[in-house]
């Protein structure tokens, strides 16, 4: 096939969370061409792919081809609108992202430190400011310099690179497209020659505005790149794989000190404590307990909120799980960058299919507990935490509506994600409930007496804040920069694709969080405080505060988003990130105490 689509993406700016599809500028459109059909991912990642006036035919070049003249009177309000739309997203650097075979067309221009940052997008133009300032990137071009002027980059050098196949009847196969934006005022619009001085847009301009949008293309043969490998042209710009593993070294030496503080505990204290009680037995030998042993008769005591705590485990479970597969498959190259939206509906649809586990989980806690509330318990599990999120969503969707952002979930798509919510998700964790209550409660090792001791008065670090707060600094110090890159994916538009390094942080996070736990827990123990179920989940769901606590920082130290819209989704989308991770980190720490506690009480003999 000889023709070559060009196709445009939302336009999108690190200094304002709100994205605009392509259609919402009053650029050169594609008259009665389809666009592409997105998937549920791409849709709720507000990404809008149109078809664009952009289209080329292979190995020839092209100079200085014409696309179409757009004429603004500001005397007309309807032009000066239009006008004075374009002008603001110059002023917080609106970014095109353009597609050429699936791949983005990257813009690469040179750095500091003779090195070139390749961007996948490029701006609509540039702003200097009244004092003479260039802002953004009018800094590539010294013409730029007349004081409170936009320059928009109306015209684009492309250039396509190709390789050729020699045993395929294919013949070449695109490998990489990267594009120089210009402006130029065109003295012809017509006929132009791409040639002269820049489009410049006073800000205080009156009368007519024209702007003439061209292109130019040629072609270059790669031999060097394969096919299969050409997205990497993208990813040579970021060399963060240094840092990633400064990151992976720090946190496996945290893994190493806590995994040696839980096995001296195991295997010393613990072996020692347990080889004497377990020689005891005289009376008087038996008065001589201490420590853990002394609450063996509480420790299965059933928690204060049992049905809340069973809820978020099984809430926790659900998202647990879904991670795993999720970054497992992202790990196997099935959830790629090439796969647009891919990673997002993968979680959408496990999260969905996941209800059963969720269900069976906080049903089995729940009847351990002692609960027989079985409906209020299947009813919350399915909807109290997807309830929040999704009300939370909503609630950031009528903004974006509000805004005319194509952020904006469209209508049908959010019936559709009820539908698999109410059809599929809850039918299945009422599944999971009825198989849970089913089975007979958890066999505990000893039994509970029908009094509870009494708990002596507690030294600072055995209190619960002081070892919540300590639970969290461990496993938030061993993501955190991984949390860096992530978060610069999402408000900052770079690539994430380090999924190898997120299954391995990911990992090393679960291990954290568990060894912490069972570190505090075991303390408490110790100090003869039975209450672990409620400490072990807010002990490593503490990390998610930090969390809070980081974003907070990001959004003041690394991010330039103004407006009031913008400011709020930023911390409306967070919210509902720090509610996963606290119900994920504090599943691990509950699970990790559960095992830890149930292994230690079975292996003592108890009169």
């Amino acid at each position: 096939q000889s023709g070559i689509e060009l196709f445009v993406n939302r336009l999108d700016s690190v200094e304002s969370v709100l994205p605009y599809e392509y259609t919402a500028f009053d650029f050169c459109q594609a008259e009665g061409k389809k666009r592409p059909s997105e998937n549920l991912g791409q849709v709720l990642f507000g990404e809008r792919i149109e078809p664009s006036p952009y289209r080329f035919t292979f190995n020839k070049k092209e100079t200085c081809k014409a696309v179409c003249t757009k004429t603004y009177d500001t005397k007309k309000l309807e032009d000066k609108q239009k006008l004075d739309f374009l002008k603001k997203s110059m002023l917080l650097n609106y970014q095109h992202h353009w597609i050429v075979d699936n791949m983005p067309v990257t813009w690469c221009y040179d750095v500091e430190d003779g090195q070139r940052f390749c961007n996948p997008g490029f701006p609509i133009g540039c702003y200097i400011t009244e004092d003479g300032r260039p802002k953004d990137a009018c800094v590539i071009n010294s013409e730029f310099h007349e004081k409170d002027t936009f320059y928009i980059f109306n015209h684009v050098d492309i250039k396509i690179y190709y390789h050729v196949v020699e045993n395929e009847a294919l013949g070449a196969r695109l490998v990489a497209a990267k594009l120089e934006p210009k402006s130029y005022k065109h003295t012809h619009p017509d006929n132009p020659d791409c040639s002269g001085v820049p489009m410049d847009i006073s800000n205080k301009a009156n009368g007519e505005v024209k702007i003439a949008y061209t292109y130019s293309v040629s072609f270059q043969e790669e031999k060097n790149i394969r096919w299969a490998s050409r997205w990497d042209y993208i990813l040579e710009s970021m060399p963060h794989t240094h840092i990633q593993w400064f990151s992976i070294m720090n946190s496996l030496v945290i893994v190493l000190f806590l995994s040696g503080m839980v096995a001296m505990i195991m295997l010393r204290t613990l072996h020692k404590d347990i080889a004497r009680y377990n020689q005891m037995d005289s009376t008087e030998d038996a008065q001589e307990e201490f420590g853990w042993k002394l609450v063996h008769g509480d420790i299965f005591r059933p928690p204060r909120k049992g049905m809340l705590l069973s809820v978020f485990l099984g809430s926790g479970t659900q998202i647990l799980i879904m991670t795993f597969v999720t970054l497992f498959f992202a790990c196997l190259g099935f959830l790629s960058p090439a796969n647009r939206g891919a990673l997002m509906t993968c979680a959408v649809v496990l999260w969905v299919l996941l209800g059963t586990p969720a269900g069976y989980v906080a049903a089995r806690f729940y009847k351990s507990f002692g609960g027989e509330k079985w409906k209020t318990n299947v009813l919350l599990t399915s909807f109290l935490c997807p309830g929040i999120v999704f009300a939370d969503f909503f609630i950031m969707n009528l903004i974006l509506w509000g805004e005319g952002s194509s952020a904006a979930i469209p209508f049908g798509t959010l019936v559709a994600i009820l539908a698999l919510w109410f059809c599929i998700s809850v039918p299945l964790t009422f599944i999971g409930a009825y198989f849970g209550f089913k089975k007979n409660a958890i066999e505990h090792p000893v039994r509970t007496n029908q009094i509870p001791r009494q708990i002596p008065e507690q030294s600072f670090y055995t209190k619960p804040l002081p070892g919540i707060i300590m639970g969290g600094i461990l496993p938030f110090g061993c993501i955190f920069i991984q949390l860096f890159f992530i978060l610069n994916s999402i408000w900052s538009h770079q690539m994430y694709y380090m999924f190898g390094f997120l299954f391995l942080v990911f990992i090393i996070l679960v291990i954290t969080c568990s060894e912490a736990t069972i570190l505090l827990c075991y303390f408490h123990l110790c100090a003869e405080d039975y209450h672990w179920q409620w400490r072990s989940f807010l002990t490593s769901g503490f990390t998610a505060v930090y969390f809070l606590i980081y974003a907070i920082h990001y959004f003041f130290s690394k991010l330039q988003i103004t407006g009031t819209a913008s400011t709020i989704l930023y911390f409306g989308y967070t919210m509902i990130m720090v509610l996963i991770f606290f119900l994920f980190t504090g599943t691990i720490g509950f699970f990790a105490c559960f095992w830890f506690v149930t292994k230690i009480y079975s292996v003592v003999k108890v009169d």
